[in-house]
């Protein structure tokens, strides 16, 4: 063995745990589409015709206040040919699949209510939701918001979650997309205690072993910075043993637990933006999704109001893409124009100079950048996920990049399988 071979070879024992805690702790994407949004429905107000509802009045006000391009142009303040490649586009996602990720809460939208009610409206919800997945209306991304596994309401929570897997279960309704939201988490511990209920519950209605997963909603300081010092949201996901799948950002418990001003709480205020840096440093390489809050000014009222509230909620939709954040809330079917419009322009406006540059990258050519794998990899991530949003179409970046959506994938590194 040369001098080289076997100094190698000490190298690779010495950083040996090194390198397994990487693999285990940073795997990279999860192989999954990231929904644009997250919407949230009161548990006892959702039923099997939610979702249709949702899309006839977000396709009704889209024609009333914007149903031309000349008034997208004059409402969004975008390029006449952008809108002219988003309009027809926009309407028909809100046609076809106007949510792509439903919540149906049982928390801070449903209230505190008697057990027989809630037991009530946890067992319809549940069943109503097994109907759509059965049928195949369901959202491709769907779950519960359950109450918090604070003291207080932990019983409650922990009820709502063992009676709503029990419907679904029975009804043949637990699908692959099924997901549930943990919020106000404010210690690593109820992280490690979900995972515990949901290995409890799995066994408990004869659930495949591992599948449950969840989300942690960062709403609580603790969550940021825990009284150690230290980021607890990293060791959060760390605790969830796998089962993570997001870190949503709850705009409004954050922002009031700050002592933040409620005529100055919002998706940009200083203090929302210090919790998402965390929370995106804290998920990278882990293929944990993260996920925005929301706005609640919303698009109702007259035209003028109605066209303020989607030019808010754009500019915040815009915004939070740009940092790099693909996922927000959205509590009102009027809010869906605004956040397809936002979201397709964003993946439209770079479309043609991505997919020059990765086509350049695949194919060689002359280009003015000079780009490295990890940008030829987030420069595909950005046309992967206007193809899965709907913004734009496979055979678009077949004929501007030259790669079709599997090689897209590769490149993005899309774990497949």
């Amino acid at each position: 063995m040369s001098h080289l071979e076997e100094l190698a070879a000490r190298l690779d024992s010495v950083l040996a745990g090194a390198d397994a805690a990487l693999a285990a702790d940073y795997p990279g994407d999860r192989g999954v589409r990231q929904p644009v949004h997250t919407v949230y429905v009161p548990g006892d107000r959702y039923t099997d015709k939610t979702v249709a509802e949702w899309s006839a009045e977000s396709v009704a006000v889209l024609d009333e206040f914007g149903g031309s391009a000349a008034e997208i142009v004059s409402v969004f303040d975008l390029a006449p040919d952008l809108v002219d490649a988003i309009h027809d586009r926009v309407r028909a996602k809100l046609s076809a699949e106007p949510v792509e990720d439903l919540r149906i809460d049982f928390e801070d939208g449903y209230g505190s209510r008697p057990d027989a009610d809630e037991d009530a409206a946890v067992v319809a919800a549940a069943e109503a939701l097994a109907a759509t997945v059965r049928d195949g209306s369901a959202p491709p991304f769907h779950g519960i918001r359950i109450k918090s596994f604070e003291a207080p309401t932990r019983h409650r929570g922990l009820r709502t979650l063992d009676l709503f897997l029990d419907a679904l279960a029975q009804a043949g309704g637990l699908s692959g997309g099924f997901v549930i939201t943990l919020p106000k988490v404010t210690s690593v511990e109820q992280v490690t205690a979900m995972v515990t209920a949901l290995s409890a519950l799995e066994a408990v209605h004869g659930i495949e072993a591992g599948s449950l997963r969840f989300e942690i909603q960062v709403e609580t300081p603790q969550a940021i910075l825990g009284s150690d010092g230290t980021a607890l949201v990293a060791r959060m996901i760390a605790a969830g043993d796998g089962r993570v799948m997001g870190l949503h950002y709850g705009t409004y418990d954050y922002s009031a637990s700050l002592g933040v001003a409620a005529a100055h709480q919002s998706m940009e205020h200083p203090v929302a933006d210090h919790a998402k840096d965390v929370m995106q440093v804290a998920a990278a390489g882990t293929g944990v999704f993260v996920s925005d809050g929301s706005t609640n000014v919303l698009p109702v009222g007259d035209a003028s109001a109605v066209r303020s509230a989607w030019q808010l909620h754009a500019r915040l939709v815009s915004r939070s893409l740009a940092r790099g954040i693909y996922q927000g809330w959205d509590l009102h079917p009027a809010q869906l124009p605004s956040r397809y419009i936002a979201t397709y322009a964003f993946f439209r406006d770079g479309l043609e100079v991505a997919s020059a540059r990765l086509r350049a990258y695949v194919h060689g050519g002359s280009s003015s950048y000079l780009d490295e794998p990890a940008t030829a990899a987030a420069l595909a991530a950005f046309v992967l996920r206007g193809v899965e949003c709907g913004a734009v179409a496979a055979d678009e970046v077949e004929r501007l990049a030259g790669i079709d959506q599997a090689k897209l994938a590769e490149l993005a590194r899309r774990r497949i399988g």
